[in-house]
């Protein structure tokens, strides 16, 4: 069935907003199968903020909320801010699993936007450096976007209680490297399993 809005896994809700990305990344299914566990991805269309509200009904009884699907939930950033906004008068933990590109998406900060509404980012960065990045990411904003996933990265260090950076392990990627880079950023560090993604979304 298509259009799945939300979607749990263990004890975590997760929201499915757009399947637009700034990305084209070699290892992601978004186009042609996105599909985790029992849940197909696909949207024919993205939800309403009512469509979304009304598809999360209780949130008490998840450890998270998180936005996450098979795009990148900042290209519809101000949506995501009033979802935000409804969840945590709700008293929801809400995470957000994002690309990073949110700054170059809006030719501006969005970290100060996410302040108070969003308690925990999780960034793929999916490289050690600027060319490995570019080659697996494959991104719509050219070469100098891992400088700008970074820059966002220390941003949302200074500014929100929780930031973690994750990366998958492709066989060709040098996973050590990549968790360097995390430190440097002082950051906690995640490998997502390639054979896993189908199951674990972008950065669950």
């Amino acid at each position: 069935m298509f259009n799945t809005i939300v979607y749990s896994l263990k004890q975590n809700l997760y929201i499915n907003l757009t399947n637009r990305c700034t990305a084209r990344c070699v290892f992601c299914p978004r186009v042609s199968r996105p599909v985790i566990k029992e849940y197909n991805l696909r949207l024919s269309y993205e939800p309403s903020v009512e469509d979304v509200i009304g598809a999360v009904r209780n949130s008490a009884v998840y450890k998270e909320i998180v936005f996450c699907g098979f795009g990148e939930p900042t290209l519809r950033l101000y949506d995501l801010l009033e979802i935000a906004d409804w969840l945590k008068s709700q008293g929801a933990k809400v995470r957000l699993n994002t690309n990073g590109h949110g700054n170059l998406i809006y030719r501006r900060s969005i970290v100060p936007d996410l302040i108070g509404r969003i308690d925990a980012v999780s960034v793929s960065l999916n490289a050690p450096d600027a060319a490995t990045y570019y080659r697996i990411v494959r991104p719509d904003f050219g070469p100098q976007t891992y400088h700008a996933v970074k820059e966002f990265i220390k941003e949302c260090r200074q500014m929100l209680p929780e930031v973690g950076v994750t990366t998958v392990g492709l066989p060709s990627l040098d996973v050590l490297q990549c968790e360097r880079v995390a430190e440097e950023l002082r950051t906690p560090f995640k490998v997502h399993d390639l054979w896993k993604q189908t199951e674990s979304a972008t950065a669950a």
